[in-house]
């Protein structure tokens, strides 16, 4: 046990206190001045950051996606991130496994009925309600769970783990910057880049959190009968973020894991019942149709900023949905990145990006296939009225549960999905908080446990506040500010990435011996048959904790 003048001696101070400080001072100005918290995420940040950059984070996310194709085409696709006689710690079965638990969170169970059943009544492409609307309603959610956010995901987890991996730098996002800042990344930069890192975890988390509330208050409501209201939601956030703590605590990484196995199990489990209760031969056509259609729609679809429309509905929409959901990612991608990194040691950079980009998207849409086109189904067989039922609350937190309703065991199967909302809740609170210890403490993967329960707590703090300051809006705002800034931040990630590539494939050195640190990734390599896997591997308990939203 350190002694209490050793305990910030542990971490990087600039880094640690100055975004514990600010987001500490978020949560005491939100908590004493809600209305002026509101008016500020609300009518200043969201608008002013959909009104002046949205084309910005569209065009982000659109290069990220280019240069993940060139990527995997390209010449340096044979390049190990390890030595070059290195190879994978995991089998591909675990790896793809551990990808899609990377994925699999508390937005794919908000989200599974709600955002099909929106864009299907609001159409922003096309007439509302048709058939037409239902195709492009799926085609609109497939690109907000497809090839964007894995990019986002592969291009930032490639970076870490190619410079931590292949070049001894620490496992940090400033890191990936050192070929466009050199020496600096250690100076002023470096800690810049770390804090919008902490900041960006934190809020992408409590957005998650958020929203995953919400949809545990609605099944409560649904099964129990409790009420939907900010202070029933805050009293949640309270409650969950003590088992959490606890959790976190506790230092039982045992426990998380088959926690984290159990949610994976329960949410394929619903899966499974969805797709048998409901119009099961339907569905198998429907997930061919939507990818190919997806794929059809891609490039238009991936650049559309409403131009031409001249409408403010448009407008909204794609501040509400698009807009939303690239700086979702964005905040969360030190997060996962380092996730992915640590789990693809000894991958070839075309292995690694073929995997992080296609699989993990495929696994998502079969999930909103199942849940999104049985929900479409009823509606154009006026079989079901989820439409007034999803817009019937503001958050869209009732959607799954009007679903589950339709079909036998409604009340075990809702109760079921709070259940997963919970645990998703728990899990993602955990590992995030591990994260950012990461980031704070220059890269230790064995950060203390006082520390990461700050961040638990600071985390549902975040929450609660931003639940109060608006809801779902707010929520959205939380995001949209911390990703907005590492949207810059992932730019030059990938500009210093394609740019060490480069050097390497001409023979340079890309790190300077000097820069190397001792305080990387561990290591010691051990052999087994063909293998050699990393001390330790990924972080105690990682493979099966959620990463994403």
């Amino acid at each position: 046990m350190p002694r209490p003048s050793d305990w910030l001696s542990r971490r990087e101070p600039a880094v640690f206190l100055i975004s514990g400080l600010l987001a500490l001072a978020f949560v005491i100005f939100g908590a004493v001045f809600t209305d002026a918290a509101r008016y500020v995420l609300e009518d200043v940040l969201l608008a002013g950051i959909t009104d002046n950059f949205d084309w910005l984070m569209i065009g982000a996310v659109a290069a990220l996606i280019v240069f993940c194709f060139y990527l995997i085409i390209g010449p340096h696709g044979g390049i190990r991130l390890g030595p070059p006689d290195s190879r994978p710690d995991y089998s591909y079965l675990s790896w793809f496994a551990m990808l899609f638990s990377a994925g699999m969170g508390i937005g794919l169970v908000f989200y599974g009925v709600a955002e099909p059943v929106v864009h299907f009544a609001e159409a922003p492409r096309t007439a509302p309600e048709t058939p037409q609307a239902a195709q492009d309603a799926m085609v609109l959610v497939f690109h907000h769970w497809g090839l964007g956010p894995w990019a986002v995901y592969a291009v930032i987890g490639l970076a870490l783990a190619y410079f931590g991996f292949r070049h001894g730098l620490p496992l940090r996002v400033r890191s990936a910057l050192y070929p466009v800042f050199g020496e600096r990344i250690h100076g002023t930069v470096g800690h810049a880049v770390d804090i919008l890192s902490v900041l960006g975890t934190l809020f992408g988390v409590a957005t998650s959190l958020g929203l995953g509330v919400l949809q545990v208050n609605a099944a409560l409501s649904y099964v129990g009968g409790v009420p939907q209201s900010p202070l029933v939601q805050v009293a949640l956030i309270a409650v969950i973020t003590v088992m959490a703590t606890l959790s976190v605590a506790s230092g039982l990484d045992k426990g998380i894991r088959i926690l984290s196995q159990a949610n994976l199990i329960l949410g394929a489990l619903l899966l499974v019942f969805i797709a048998v209760a409901g119009p099961t031969v339907l569905l198998v056509a429907a997930y061919l149709e939507n990818i190919g259609a997806y794929i059809g729609e891609a490039v238009p679809t991936m650049f559309w900023s409403g131009t031409y429309s001249h409408s403010a509905e448009i407008d909204t929409w794609l501040s509400s949905w698009t807009l939303f959901y690239w700086a979702w990612w964005i905040s969360w991608s030190p997060f996962v990145g380092m996730f992915i990194a640590r789990i693809s040691r000894g991958r070839t950079i075309r292995e690694f990006v073929s995997g992080v980009l296609i699989v993990p998207a495929l696994l998502s849409f079969l999930w909103f296939t199942v849940l999104g086109n049985t929900a479409l189904e009823m509606e154009l067989r006026n079989r079901a009225d989820l439409i007034g039922e999803t817009f019937a609350d503001p958050s869209y937190s009732f959607a799954l549960f009007a679903l589950l309703e339709q079909l036998p065991l409604s009340t075990v199967t809702s109760a079921l999905a709070g259940l997963i909302v919970v645990f998703f809740f728990v899990t993602s609170s955990d590992s995030g908080s591990f994260v950012i210890d990461i980031i704070t403490t220059g890269g230790n993967t064995e950060p203390p446990t006082a520390s990461r329960v700050f961040w638990a707590l600071l985390e549902g703090g975040i929450a609660a506040v931003l639940l109060l300051a608006g809801g779902l809006s707010a929520l959205r705002a939380g995001a949209l500010t911390t990703g907005l800034p590492f949207t810059v931040v992932l730019l030059l990630v990938m500009v210093g990435l394609w740019k060490a590539l480069g050097e390497e494939r001409r023979g340079q050195n890309v790190v300077r011996e000097a820069d190397r640190e001792t305080d990387g990734p561990p290591r010691e390599e051990h052999q087994d048959g063909n293998e050699s896997r990393q001390e330790g591997g990924a972080p105690a308990g990682a493979a099966d904790r959620e990463g994403s939203p």
